[in-house]
């Protein structure tokens, strides 16, 4: 399980120091991380917490939200976002594009992201940090990630040498062209995440994950074509889902374990 990390997420009603030391008790060497939950726990005191339990952060989520037509203040909470992932020793800030802004305006909002990558790719690069736009699922554009597909990540990507793309099962498994595109992406695949779409969806679709081998994802094929490019980096176990927020961190932990090494580590 020496690529299998927790992201924060999947244990939602955890502190960061449950969560770290959830994960130094069950084996597992990595976490993503959350930045409202640093921010609760200090940042040095969560970076010194993170080394003295001898993990590794895998990812910080997030940065992004940049589609409002005035977006200085978003600009300099990424600038902000950046530094705490090099303080974090973690060479990868999530990116969580934003939805449509108030305007309306789907193309411009788009737009609106190239730009913003395109300055803050400059402060990334000089702190050693790659930001990793990750497309989101199409029911997701309105008020959270206007880029919908890995092409359009890549698109943005493609022109900055520090940034990359993340891919999230959840997000892109539905997408026609997505053998091509992760293929396309080769090194620049910064993360990748893993959990199941579970059906029906609930009334919340933000809480519609599972964990692997409950839902309708083929985990193995996806795994292996992400494997194929040459990522060797951690593989991040998210998931969002009320049920497993509310049971008991051991036992979540140790179903996540169980879960990536029937389901995810036999196609790597």
């Amino acid at each position: 399980m020496a690529r299998l990390s927790l992201n924060q997420a999947t244990v939602k009603r955890a502190t960061v120091a449950e969560a770290v030391e959830g994960c130094a008790r069950h084996g597992i060497e990595s976490i993503g991380l959350w930045r409202e939950p640093v921010a609760d726990h200090g940042l040095g005191r969560t970076a010194k917490l993170v080394a003295d339990a001898g993990l590794r952060v895998s990812t910080l989520c997030r940065g992004g939200f940049l589609t409002a037509v005035d977006n200085r203040a978003a600009l300099d909470d990424n600038r902000r976002a950046i530094d705490e992932a090099a303080a974090l020793r973690t060479g990868t800030l999530v990116m969580v594009v934003g939805g449509v802004a108030g305007d309306k305006d789907l193309v411009g909002a788009r737009q609106r992201v190239a730009d913003a990558i395109a300055e803050l790719s400059v402060y990334a690069g000089e702190a050693g940090v790659v930001l990793a736009l990750e497309p989101m699922h199409p029911v997701f554009c309105a008020d959270r990630g206007v880029l919908s597909t890995l092409s359009q990540a890549l698109d943005i990507a493609e022109r900055h040498s520090s940034v990359g793309v993340v891919v999230d099962a959840l997000h892109v498994w539905w997408d026609p062209d997505l053998d091509a595109q992760i293929e396309r992406a080769g090194p620049r695949i910064a993360s990748y995440q893993v959990c199941d779409w579970l059906t029906p969806v609930p009334a919340d679709v933000l809480l519609g994950r599972g964990y692997p081998g409950d839902g309708d994802i083929d985990l193995r094929r996806l795994t292996r074509h992400v494997a194929a490019t040459g990522y060797s980096g951690d593989v991040e176990v998210e998931i969002f889902n009320a049920d497993i927020w509310a049971a008991d961190l051991d036992e979540v932990v140790e179903e996540v374990a169980r879960r990536f090494h029937d389901v995810v580590e036999p196609a790597l």
